[in-house]
């Protein structure tokens, strides 16, 4: 038995999964604001319940905002900043008396829908959140993979191609695609040229009657292919798969493969655009996901570097 965990800032969410995939059990319960310790023992008290009522002892994977540093193992850069230079995934194996697995939130994602979501079977897969942040996650023969810093898949902050420097984003740096392709930039750009507030995905339903929705939309889809051209032309991924709020906007599958070939370094381009098959749920099944059946490696680097390797 596998057991997964979404980790989130306002809900913890587990499901147990037998050897096939078939959910055993679900459940959610509210995060423990700004409290470490009661997080853990929230987590440990979904294990230990699905456990004892299944009579099974299972894996545990956890998705997580941010990642574990391979240079201090310590989890960096979560908007949860209740975990950020805490060592997780270690704090939860002792709580539990056995290994846990940590990955990003988007790389579970990734994951689950490469193992049988909609990217199944296919080779390559790089999985992007388009939600309150932009990130992503890449998928290789069913094995995540983090790279030697952890931070494979991390294309939101890298920069918009054509854009122009006017925007500073929170890590630091100017013009990072987050700034442009996240929910709150599509909102801000439409209060800008409409002077209306509205979430995101209700911008997307008035482009029929509202010019100002569809030249911000046009925008938006344009970016993203733009963005999405750079990830192609390095990774050439079979399927690259949306998730997060805005991947529930149809007409993205449609515009965007039209307008991503322009920038595409190629004749011709294979890959194709998915929505996500398991929606909301994908990060938790994702985190079961993390240890295979056979107990063999779910990702290219597993535990932090060593200490010859560790930035002094």
């Amino acid at each position: 038995m596998r057991i997964g965990v979404d980790l989130g800032g306002t809900k913890i969410e587990a499901v147990a999964l037998d050897r096939t995939g078939t959910v055993l059990a679900r459940k959610r319960v509210p995060t423990p604001a700004g409290d470490y310790e009661a997080t853990l023992a929230a987590i440990a008290g979904l294990v230990c319940e699905f456990e004892s009522a299944l009579r099974k002892r299972a894996t545990v994977g956890v998705g997580t905002p941010g990642s574990i540093s391979p240079f201090t193992g310590l989890i960096r850069n979560s908007n949860s900043v209740m975990l950020n230079g805490r060592p997780l995934d270690r704090d939860l194996g002792e709580k539990l008396g056995r290994p846990v697995r940590l990955a990003n939130d988007a790389d579970c994602f990734a994951l689950s829908e490469a193992v049988n979501g909609a990217a199944k079977d296919a080779a390559t897969v790089f999985g992007v959140i388009l939600g309150t942040g932009v990130g992503g996650g890449l998928v290789v023969g069913g094995r995540v993979l983090v790279g030697p810093n952890r931070i494979t898949g991390e294309w939101g902050h890298n920069p918009l191609a054509g854009a122009t420097g006017s925007r500073s984003c929170y890590c630091g740096r100017r013009d990072c695609i987050e700034l442009y392709l996240s929910g709150p930039a599509l909102a801000r750009e439409y209060r800008r040229d409409a002077g209306i507030d509205l979430p995101a995905e209700l911008i997307a339903d008035r482009t029929g009657e509202d010019e100002t929705a569809r030249a911000v939309l046009d925008r938006y889809a344009a970016r993203l292919a733009r963005a999405l051209a750079g990830i192609i032309n390095i990774v050439d991924p079979d399927v690259v798969v949306l998730g997060g709020g805005l991947s529930n906007v149809d007409e993205l599958y449609v515009t965007v493969p039209r307008l991503w070939s322009e920038w595409i370094f190629s004749d011709g381009v294979a890959t194709r655009l998915a929505r996500n098959h398991h929606g909301d749920s994908g990060g938790v099944l994702g985190a079961a996901w993390l240890w295979p059946e056979e107990g063999g490696p779910v990702t290219d680097h597993d535990g932090p570097l060593p200490a010859s390797r560790k930035r002094r």
